[in-house]
This record gives C-alpha cells, sequence and structure tokens, in this order.
C-alpha cells in the first residue's frame, strides 16, 4: 500500500500534473471572461446586423402549438442555442489563437539568434571537392593541400 501512495505522490507532484491544474483553473477564468465578452459584447452586435434575432431563442416546437413552448415544458429543437454554442466557439478559438501567437511573439523576442555553426568541410583548391576541414591531403585528387587552406 505504501508503494501504491508513493506512486500516486510522485505522480501528483510531477510538473506535468501541476502544470495541467493551474491551465485548468486560469482556464475556467478565461472562459468566463470569453462567455461575457461573446454575450455582452459580440451577440449583440449580430443581433442587431440580423434584424433583431436571438439565436439563443430560436426552436422548433415538436411538440405542442404553444407560443412559449419551453415554459410549457414542450419538446424543442432548439437550433438556436447549437447556433450561439458554434459561434461562442469559433469566438474562443479565434482569441486563444490570438492570445498563444502573441505569447510565443513576446517568448522570441527576449531568445537571441543562434549564431550559424563553424564550417565542417572546405573544397578542395585542384579538384573542387568538399573534404573535412582538417584534412592536408585531398582524399579524392591526393594533392597536397596549401597551408593556408587548413586554417
Amino acid at each position: 500500500m505504501k508503494k501504491f501512495f508513493k506512486e500516486f505522490k510522485d505522480f501528483a507532484v510531477r510538473g506535468n500534473v501541476i502544470d495541467l491544474a493551474v491551465a485548468v483553473i486560469v482556464g475556467g477564468a478565461f472562459q468566463a471572461i470569453i462567455n461575457s465578452f461573446i454575450n455582452d459584447m459580440v451577440m449583440p452586435f449580430i443581433g442587431w446586423m440580423t434584424g433583431g434575432i436571438n439565436f439563443a431563442d430560436q426552436y422548433v416546437v415538436l411538440s405542442a402549438e404553444k407560443a412559449d413552448a419551453t415554459a410549457a415544458g414542450a419538446t424543442v429543437w432548439a437550433y438556436g442555442a447549437f447556433i450561439t454554442a458554434v459561434i461562442n466557439f469559433i469566438i474562443m478559438a479565434f482569441v486563444v489563437f490570438l492570445l498563444v501567437k502573441a505569447i510565443n511573439k513576446a517568448q522570441s523576442l527576449g531568445k537571441e539568434k543562434e549564431e550559424p555553426a563553424a564550417p565542417t568541410t572546405k573544397k578542395c583548391p585542384f579538384c573542387c571537392t568538399d573534404i573535412a576541414i582538417e584534412a592536408t591531403r585531398c582524399p579524392h585528387c591526393t594533392s597536397q593541400l596549401p597551408e593556408e587552406a587548413t586554417e
């Protein structure tokens, strides 16, 4: 039993698990912000552009003919709620994309550009083939390389 709890402890305090827990908590808070942005800022303009249609209130009555079918307990096909959820997803995905793109850009600003690696080959001045930079004789044409070509 001790081994089981030790394995669980090792799993629970592993860096990836803690990072995931933080991401879920922050994601939940971020979702509330995005939902507010969508419901309070974006959807009113979409409703205004569509002539006052509120997609969340759109449905087709399947089992009763009443004005307020949902309040009366009728079975409805709430396609408007689905359309709203799709719009919410698209906007949320776009905002997350912009956020990740901005974070990646900010992280790349702090990094220095890597210097190109030192060359490992050189050209033989006699046969123009690539040879190891340390070579003193060309393996292809067997020419003795000049002293300045080895530096």
